[in-house]
């Protein structure tokens, strides 16, 4: 049984602890990596022994156990002594917390609390990553009160630590906490409720999230980083394979309105190869196959289908259609030349947009909609074929 994992994140004195736990009272399984940090390194473990052996015995306290302090004061201003620790501890850490999580009840919700998640570059592992984020003042404010931190030692943690907007592009879901606790207990039951419990329930089911009504947006900037991090989740998915991965379809196309779905393309050599244990890996990274048969209709109309796999997102707040197509395909071939196309020329663009308004506000269902944009695609074919052979286009 697969159970939805998600990674929670955020820097020093942002208030991580105080969302972890009110995760906990609605029932996730939490892991707190810190807690683990200090078992993977108590007195008489291996972890201890081994930082003894790179910082000296000046790393301990007169009882024998680490001094986390002087521990600190030496890897903080120190990157490279920090990447040395790393190395000691962060392996540790995960063997233990990959114990805890396969301990954890079939229909879990498992939240990893972990305050480097971004800076090892772990996102891609999870289904979710929810990053908690507060101004800096009010974190520097927090750390001396509660925490008797000196001001240039929390500076120097912060500073130590990923920036605002690194977190911001691994971040599935943003937490503010600029306000009170109460504010913040709000949105983590909003999240739990609302996405977490339903995510958890589609992947079990295997259960892919599909709009049945057309709704148009406009274009939303954030399109590509979230096509970065649902690639970075399939790449790891099926490591060590390294298929190509595109980012297809409207959302690709800068400026351009469009239904908030994000259409993503895999290459793969043969569509048997999607097949089996692929499938299954995608499945259990939170991208279900659809069942049935699906395929492209050919351009120019007439000849034999292009068949594919398609696949979607359990995500109930992030729907994608994750296309597979043989590499080389004239339907791998076709998406990534209308992507490129609309975007090279703005009439074309600015025609599609008007008939995806006309047809959205006729045909809001998502079938309706999309059969009646055939032959536009039929006439834009043509136009395309033209503009990659008098620019010299290819894949």
């Amino acid at each position: 049984m697969v159970v939805l994992r998600v990674g929670l994140t955020g820097g020093i004195g942002s208030g991580k602890s105080a969302v972890a736990a009110r995760l906990a009272e609605r029932g996730a399984v939490v892991i707190d990596s810190d807690r683990i940090a200090r078992e993977v390194v108590a007195p008489g473990t291996e972890g201890l022994a081994e930082i003894v052996a790179a910082f000296s015995e000046r790393v301990l306290d007169a009882d024998g156990a680490l001094d986390r302090a002087a521990l600190g004061a030496v890897v903080f201003a120190d990157e490279a002594a920090r990447r040395r620790l790393e190395a000691i501890t962060h392996p540790r850490v995960r063997a233990r917390t990959a114990e805890l999580a396969a301990a954890a009840g079939p229909d879990a919700i498992v939240v990893n609390d972990v305050p480097l998640l971004v800076e090892v570059g772990l996102a891609p592992t999870y289904h979710l990553v929810v990053v908690v984020e507060t101004d800096v003042a009010l974190r520097l404010e927090r750390l001396a009160r509660d925490r008797g931190m000196e001001r240039a030692e929390a500076e120097r943690r912060i500073a130590a630590q990923a920036d605002d907007a690194r977190r911001r592009a691994a971040a599935d879901v943003l937490l503010s906490n600029d306000g009170s606790l109460a504010d913040l207990h709000a949105a983590v039951d909003a999240l739990w409720y609302d996405r977490l419990l339903p995510f958890a329930a589609n992947l079990r089911e295997r259960r892919v999230v599909r709009p049945a009504r057309v709704e148009l947006i406009e274009a939303d900037p954030t399109w590509p980083r979230q096509y970065a991090r649902l690639a970075a989740r399939i790449r790891h998915a099926l490591a060590p394979a390294e298929p190509r991965i595109d980012h297809i379809g409207s959302t690709a196309v800068p400026g351009l309105a469009a239904k908030d779905v994000i259409d993503i393309q895999l290459a793969v050599p043969t569509l048997a190869d999607a097949d089996g244990a692929f499938a299954e890996r995608l499945a259990e990274a939170g991208f279900p196959r659809l069942p049935g048969e699906w395929w492209d209709n050919p351009r120019p109309p007439g000849s034999a289908r292009w068949p594919k796999r398609l696949h979607g997102s359990a995500d109930p707040a992030r729907p994608v259609y994750l296309h597979i197509r043989e590499v080389d395909s004239p339907g791998w071939r076709y998406a990534l030349l209308m992507r490129d196309h609309l975007r090279a020329d703005p009439d074309q663009r600015a025609a599609y947009l008007q008939l995806k308004r006309d047809l959205a506000a006729a045909a809001p269902d998502s079938v309706t909609y999309s059969t009646a944009k055939d032959p536009w695609f039929d006439e834009e074919h043509l136009r395309a074929e033209a503009w990659a052979a008098q620019t010299g286009w290819r894949p």
